[in-house]
């Protein structure tokens, strides 16, 4: 039974761990406060920002959601620029994240974002230095999105937009390592929207401005040709594995049961970094896996396997109040 099943629990673990679980909400608690005083200060910079996050451990659909944004930002000819921190990244940054980049350099959310939005991509430990190397080097960017770094309290915003998984919700409502929160429950409350990812079945906390975003699934795409596609009636009767290697992979096995598929799951940990032999299933004629994956195993492509995109859609009212909450416009100064 892994961590993240005790975190849906109030149980033995969660009481031997709640020493450090009291620590953990002390540091966060203090280092907040540092922040609101003003003895730890934000940077502002010269362009808004808007910082898409969470407040729980674990994928919650924070880097579908940033695309979304950037397309919608793109098409009402904003120009739009992302910064995330990596995860997984060999190096601090900052630096440039293309569509050829390797995941294992730079992260795999990172290229998964560059390869998705038509805009400019950097990625750094530090998202302040992150963001500046790609103001420098791309100054017409109007707006900066960034994919997580809601308790990045350095990097000064102008707009909030905290991501909750519907299925898990904020699981015991404890601090880490005791549950999955990173920050107590009434942070949301601060954040100006509650994006929860469908299908909502957790019990969540009351917020004027929460709407629900689900991830539509496309055609399935080969990863050794991107340009095929492949119906999902055509895996009928085949030998089908899925694996997942992400924060939630029951959201992505329940997502092909959706979809008719028969298959064996094979979840792996979030991050994981894959290897030929993960995917080596004797007998398998396909072999499906999430884009955020996908990333990661071009280099070991096989003509069986296939990666599912997802594109996140919001209500239409919802998402009409979202994108005008987004400022326009250059500051006057840098803080």
């Amino acid at each position: 039974m892994g961590i993240e099943t005790h975190w849906q629990r109030t149980g033995a673990v969660a009481l031997v761990l709640s020493p450090l679980a009291a620590v953990f909400a002390l540091v966060a608690a203090v280092r907040r406060a540092l922040f609101a005083l003003g003895v730890l200060r934000s940077v502002r910079l010269p362009v808004p920002v808007v910082v898409v996050g969470n407040i729980t451990v674990g994928g919650t659909g924070k880097t579908p959601l940033v695309a979304w944004l950037a397309g919608e930002l793109l098409a009402r000819n904003r120009r739009p620029g992302i910064v995330t921190r990596g995860y997984g990244a060999r190096t601090r940054g900052p630096e440039r994240v293309e569509p050829d980049s390797d995941p294992a350099l730079v992260g795999d959310e990172a290229v998964l974002l560059a390869r998705q939005c038509h805009c400019p991509v950097f990625r750094g430990a530090d998202r302040v230095a992150a963001a500046r190397a790609l103001l420098a080097a791309h100054p017409d960017t109007d707006v900066l999105l960034s994919d997580d770094g809601l308790q990045h309290y350095r990097l000064g915003r102008d707009l909030e937009i905290a991501v909750v998984d519907g299925m898990r919700g904020l699981g015991n409502g404890l601090p880490l390592p005791s549950g999955p929160l990173r920050e107590p429950t009434a942070r949301l409350a601060r954040c100006r929207f509650v994006v929860v990812k469908a299908p909502v079945r957790a019990a969540l906390p009351p917020h004027p401005a929460r709407g629900a975003m689900q991830l539509e699934p496309g055609a399935l795409r080969s990863l050794t040709d991107p340009e095929r596609t492949l119906p999902l009636g055509a895996l009928a009767g085949l030998r089908v594995h899925a694996v997942a290697g992400i924060g939630n992979p029951d959201h992505f096995f329940d997502t092909l049961r959706s979809l008719g598929i028969t298959f064996e799951a094979h979840p792996f940990p979030d991050h994981h970094i894959w290897k030929a032999r993960d995917l080596r299933f004797p007998g398998a004629q396909a072999v499906l896996m999430t884009v955020k994956d996908a990333v990661k195993c071009h280099a070991f492509a096989e003509p069986i396997f296939w990666e599912l995109p997802v594109t996140a859609r919001l209500d239409p009212h919802f998402a009409a109040a979202l994108l005008a909450a987004i400022p326009h416009g250059p500051r006057s100064k840098t803080a």
